[in-house]
């Protein structure tokens, strides 16, 4: 098989460079591991910054998302019983859109389809070859014995446990992480959500977050050890302790239900250096891994493709190479400011088990710092609605 550009990975960062792709004529052909019932069985973040937004606009699938989205103009924060808003339309001019993962690859994948788009599933045994010549190519299996695929290029949109990331060479690669010591226990409900936007709340028992799919579907959060498994928490147990978690205001009008699905995620922040090699292109969490504290996650991987994206588009049209020669370096100074907000939000937000009394002190005078200064609003609404591509 042939293509120009092969991207491996059919999540929501390889679906939508091929959707671009394909609406400038380049021929793609995606690569994914799992089936795609499996795929939309993810229950991922919701929050989307405008850049993500008139990416999916640009390929032509945003008409369920603009009909059925939310818009928030801005998000609360909470210490103790104290609470305050952030107003991200007054200070920066723009707002976010909630609007689920899984709804959005949905689209995504409908798009695919209605266009002839080629995504081959359950590929096993994917590796890549040559990508540091002029002449790249992957084989795979999809049950049927080891297949070839050449290409131009290639898009590694395949998640940190791919095999993008580690066809860099280790002398050329270089990781940088830190792992926090605790992990996030998310519930999903078909109950009404507690507030029209996001509550991020930080308490003595530690931080909890109030969050949305739509009117009756609600997504809460709170902070757990990695010691702890989805068994310890019953339903009763969960939504006593996100109440203590909660100002008392919000807490007496949190309506609760049983929950239709739990999970417990670790929180890491994770980068990795250069995310190309040759002519192999990281994209998403095959580059990089942030704390969903910032809600960056799935906006930092939307930043990557429209960088690959447009330099795609120039080395076909007009061949010009420098944006796919200065990739790597573009995305990463995106990359490293959405990573400082995402670790400095969870920092202010969450309990860590070795603080001491100075530490706590200090973490409650940024927290009230925040609440009374509106230039340090500004510069957290300036991250959270998303920095310039």
């Amino acid at each position: 098989m042939r293509t120009q550009v092969a991207i491996i990975g059919g999540g929501p960062s390889g679906l939508l460079l091929s959707q671009l792709l394909h609406c400038k004529g380049i021929d793609t052909v995606v690569l994914e591991r799992k089936t795609r019932d499996y795929v939309l069985g993810r229950i991922r973040a919701g929050v989307l910054e405008v850049g993500f937004v008139n990416l999916m606009r640009e390929a032509g699938v945003a008409t369920r998302m603009d009909a059925e989205s939310f818009t928030h103009d801005g998000t609360c924060i909470a210490y103790g019983n104290t609470q305050f808003r952030i107003d991200f339309k007054a200070l920066t001019g723009t707002s976010v859109v909630v609007y689920g993962q899984t709804e959005l690859t949905r689209d995504l994948y409908d798009a695919r389809q209605a266009m002839g788009g080629q995504i081959i599933f359950n590929t096993d045994n994917v590796q890549i070859h040559d990508a540091n010549t002029d002449a790249p190519y992957i084989t795979y299996d999809a049950g049927q014995g080891e297949q070839r695929i050449d290409c131009d290029y290639i898009a590694g949109c395949d998640g940190f446990h791919g095999a993008s990331r580690p066809t860099i060479p280790d002398k050329i690669r270089r990781d940088y992480e830190k792992a926090y010591p605790f992990g996030w226990l998310g519930v999903l409900s078909e109950t009404p959500p507690v507030h029209h936007e996001l509550i991020y709340s930080s308490s003595d028992r530690g931080f909890a977050l109030c969050s949305m799919r739509h009117a009756n579907l609600s997504r809460y959060y709170i902070q757990v050890p990695l010691s702890d498994g989805v068994e310890k928490w019953s339903d009763a147990a969960f939504w006593d302790e996100l109440k203590r978690r909660l100002p008392d205001e919000v807490a007496e009008r949190l309506i609760t239900g049983p929950s239709i699905e739990k999970s417990i995620a670790p929180l890491r922040s994770f980068v990795t250096e250069p995310m190309r090699w040759g002519r192999l292109f990281l994209c998403g969490d095959a580059a990089h891994i942030v704390p969903p504290t910032g809600a960056k996650g799935l906006n930092t991987a939307a930043s990557d493709i429209h960088y690959l994206y447009n330099a795609l588009i120039a080395a076909y049209h007009d061949k010009d190479i420098d944006g796919l020669a200065h990739y790597s370096d573009r995305a990463l100074a995106r990359i490293w400011k959405a990573e400082r907000f995402s670790w400095w939000m969870t920092n202010l937000l969450h309990r860590f088990p070795d603080q001491s009394a100075f530490d706590l002190k200090m973490q409650r005078a940024d927290q009230e710092f925040l609440a009374e200064n509106e230039a340090a609003q500004k510069v957290l609404a300036q991250n959270y609605v998303g920095l310039a591509y």
